[in-house]
């Protein structure tokens, strides 16, 4: 296969220090191992085809410096001066871009003048890969597809909704922190069995999946989010065959005759072995400043009901073990599914990102509670909806922070 010639262009600040808020331990193996991730990237998370790197450039600020992520360190900052060999011996160009003002470098600007320097090159760059979460960038990534250049963004946070939209590939600190700790770079979530998208799905695959979920779960399963759930592990033949020819997924479910089985309007149990649900729960719609943050902050679309689980099941992680972000989403995630709460990994890795931001990172010690996780988490977002213009009155404030559990 042709390789896609490519050119990366990685502002080291804004990486790093992303990516050290959230996992301080892969973030110094990000710096100190690129030649590692750079050949995995070759070939994982493309576009149109493994990569043929023909540029290689490093934006790095000489005196940039982190708090040293562990207090008890010596030395107390970690300058990033520090990497720089590391990233000459990987191959890279490092430019060195000081600070021209109090609290910005020229690396951006440097970087977009070098980029669009590229386009008028002999050589057809047919790949830019810009490893930075600035959303400045954003017309950059415009002069390039007007160009009819292939983009993809490596953002260390969760990157603005316009920065994302013009790139045709979003890396996230999760896929890249995957990366470079040579893991496997899971989707969204791992769906049981495998299944061919060219192939329809069985009334038998549907019948296996539900029932695993059953006998797993340890309480009322939520109507809608088990529907969510299955169609994203099912595809589109569920609803092109209207629920297996059963007109609806409730009359789906019933033609299983699972063991046991009670229905309400929003949970399914096992009147043996759950206790009933409260009269009256069910996941209601979200509240119209929630639905504006969930439109222009991609803030995960859950019920009110679960935000509890999600900031519960960090907690316990990060109360027994070391921390790591790619093991805490995948645990947080089964630790749920075992309860018959479903929300995928992303949402989880969402909200890790979030408290990490917020204040209160998984990683500090000694870990913050889940009451502490589901503050900072809001702090967080609602920053985030103050950062991007978005008019939220003390009331809505005030909704969205009951809506997400943090009161």
């Amino acid at each position: 296969m042709a390789r896609v010639r490519a050119a990366l262009y990685l502002d080291f600040d804004n990486v790093f220090s992303g990516l050290i808020k959230q996992d301080p331990d892969v973030a110094i193996q990000f710096a100190k191992d690129p030649a590692a991730w750079l050949v995995r990237l070759t070939t994982a998370l493309t576009v149109d085809g493994p990569r043929r790197w023909l540029i290689l450039r490093c934006y790095m600020n000489p005196g940039g410096w982190v708090p040293n992520p562990d207090p008890d360190a010596s030395p107390p900052r970690l300058y990033y001066s520090q990497f720089r060999p590391f990233f000459v011996n990987a191959g890279f160009e490092v430019i060195d871009c000081p600070r021209l003002t109090h609290t910005k470098n020229a690396a951006d600007i440097r970087m977009v003048v070098d980029a669009v320097d590229t386009l008028a090159d002999p050589v057809r760059y047919e790949e830019f890969v810009i490893a930075s979460g600035d959303s400045d960038m954003t017309p950059l990534l415009v002069r390039l597809r007007r160009a009819d250049r292939r983009t993809t963004i490596v953002s260390p946070s969760d990157a603005a909704e316009a920065f994302i939209a013009v790139a045709d590939r979003l890396i996230t600190s999760q896929e890249l922190l995957e990366l470079v700790q040579g893991e496997p770079v899971e989707s969204d979530e791992e769906p049981a069995p495998a299944v061919d998208p060219e192939t329809p799905v069985s009334y038998e695959q549907f019948r296996d999946l539900v029932g695993w979920r059953y006998t797993a779960a340890t309480g009322p399963l939520n109507l809608a989010s088990l529907a969510h759930d299955l169609r994203r592990q099912l595809g589109p033949s569920v609803d092109e065959t209207s629920w297996f020819g059963n007109g609806g997924f409730v009359r789906a479910l019933e033609s299983l005759t699972l063991p046991n089985a009670k229905f309400s309007n929003h949970f399914v149990w096992d009147a043996l072995r759950h206790e009933p649900p409260e009269s009256g729960a069910g996941p209601g719609p979200a509240p119209e400043p929630v639905a504006r943050l969930s439109a222009l902050l991609s803030l995960p679309r859950l019920p009110r009901e679960m935000w509890p689980a999600v900031y519960q099941s960090l907690a316990d992680y990060a109360a027994v073990h070391h921390f790591n972000l790619t093991e805490a989403t995948r645990w947080a995630r089964d630790q749920m599914a075992a309860q018959g709460v479903d929300v995928s990994r992303s949402a989880i890795a969402f909200v890790t990102r979030g408290t990490a931001f917020g204040g209160a990172p998984l990683y500090r010690q000694p870990p913050p509670q889940a009451t502490e996780i589901a503050s900072a988490f809001a702090d967080n977002v609602l920053n985030r909806a103050e950062a991007a213009a978005i008019a939220l009155s003390d009331d809505e404030i005030a909704e969205v922070r009951s809506w997400l559990g943090a009161a």
